[in-house]
């Protein structure tokens, strides 16, 4: 089995400027994943997709092979699987053929590459066609409500008002850190699907990087968990 691995990398964030390579915990944001798939040993090649000249040149210092987008791939409203795919493509027409493909964000400095392994030995012997991390949601979503127009409140499920948090079902999300893909599997189902293995992940090792705040919150909370990590200087 060949297995590739691709992190999306796009230079144009406006929340957090130059968000996939700004210094984490002294390090570079990126480098966490590339580090992460490289010392996995699951990969015949760990290519980052980007547009920036900025980010090829940290991407290719920590290990990666780059891969220059074109300008049409690397706007606001590009879906990453557009991305995915042409990443395949060209590595297709170079003679590069791969079974499975895993696509790591640039942006999940807690990803610990046992749940990578995880996620492609789980896939790889199965009929689904593909896996991703998932991690719950720290309350019930069941007994959620929205704030309507007029400043009140409004359940979605009126029905579960009177239940205990503990006696509803347990919902997920997904974790923004990985998913891995069977290529050449067909599924008429959505990632979120049938088709799909998810692979639990832990809350603490979760943390959406979409803000200045979230960024500032993922560096204590790194801290924390990996002491020891955190004190190499650019």
């Amino acid at each position: 089995m060949k297995n590739l691995c691709i992190i999306p990398a796009r230079g144009g964030s406006k929340r957090i400027p130059k968000k996939n390579i700004k210094l984490f915990c002294g390090k570079p944001l990126i480098a966490y994943s590339i580090e992460t798939a490289l010392e996995s040993g699951l990969f015949e090649k760990v290519v980052v997709s980007t547009d920036d000249e900025e980010i090829a040149r940290v991407s290719k210092r920590y290990g990666a092979e780059v891969l220059k987008r074109p300008k049409e791939l690397a706007d606001d409203m590009t879906h990453v699987g557009a991305v995915i795919e042409y990443v395949i493509n060209t590595l297709q027409k170079n003679g590069e053929n791969y079974d499975f493909v895993c696509t790591l964000y640039a942006t999940a400095p807690f990803l610990q590459k046992k749940y990578l392994i995880k996620g492609y030995e789980e896939l790889k012997d199965s009929d689904a066609c593909g896996s991703f991390g998932v991690t719950s949601f720290e309350y019930p979503i069941w007994r959620s409500f929205r704030i309507t127009k007029d400043n009140r409140c409004e359940m979605f499920w009126r029905e579960n008002f009177p239940k205990r948090s503990q006696d509803l079902e347990e919902a997920y999300h997904d974790a923004g850190q990985f998913s891995w893909k069977k290529l050449g599997c067909k599924s008429s189902d959505i990632p979120f699907g049938k088709d799909s293995i998810p692979i639990i992940l832990p809350r603490y090792l979760v943390q959406d990087i979409d803000t200045l705040e979230d960024f500032k919150r993922a560096e204590l909370m790194y801290k924390v968990l990996f002491p020891n990590s955190f004190d190499r200087k650019e």
